[in-house]
């Protein structure tokens, strides 16, 4: 996480709705062959649990269990030229993102966990293209949904820890942030500019 405390982000219930509503990341673990990450969907099995299945033959895979895992979401991002403050040359350029990092103990799940989790994935991706027809795996052959089960290994991750970064200009005066905002929504990094306005989040 960014190391100036400006840019501390501490709101777990906030990091939590972007990680929810992102539902992707990153998960990176210490393995004897050296630092291993996978890129993997995650559902929510609680508050302060995370839900997520490898790929069998993913190098990170049989290291999972009893390790620390540690999952990344990168939210919007961009890059800010510092053109767009109007606070004269002595302005350098930087990037401004959002970030939430979790981490904690992994736990192999049972067979039964992991068709929970396929399910629960699928549920919950499925009904953000609402009205579509939701897909639900009663629509594949059993057989099938039983070999493709075996590709793959489902974990749970218990958070401990969270940290997150929200480096949105904030340690700029206001009309510069503003600006600057004005200048990333320009370049096409819509997410970002929205968020780099929304004062609510900035406190």
């Amino acid at each position: 996480m960014h190391p100036n405390s400006a840019f501390r982000w501490e709101d777990r219930d906030a990091m939590r709705t972007l990680a929810r509503a992102l539902g992707f990341g990153q998960l990176f673990a210490a393995t004897p062959d050296g630092p291993r990450v996978a890129q993997v969907p995650v559902v929510w099995l609680n508050d302060e649990t995370l839900g997520l299945h490898v790929a069998r033959g993913n190098g990170i895979t049989r290291h999972l269990d009893g390790a620390t895992g540690l999952f990344t979401v990168l939210g919007p991002d961009g890059y800010i030229s510092p053109d767009w403050y109007g606070l004269g040359p002595d302005q350098v350029p930087t990037w401004n993102y959002i970030a939430v990092e979790l981490e904690g103990p992994m736990r192999r799940m049972s067979d039964a966990e992991l068709v929970a989790q396929i399910d629960q994935l699928a549920a919950d991706q499925e009904a953000k293209l609402a009205p579509k027809t939701p897909w639900t795996r009663d629509k594949v052959d059993a057989k099938l949904i039983d070999k493709m089960l075996t590709a793959i290994v489902g974990y749970r991750l218990e958070i401990q820890a969270w940290r997150g970064t929200l480096k949105l200009g904030q340690n700029k005066p206001e009309p510069a942030r503003r600006a600057a905002a004005d200048g990333a929504e320009a370049s096409g990094r819509h997410g970002i500019a929205h968020w780099m306005r929304n004062d609510t989040v900035l406190g």
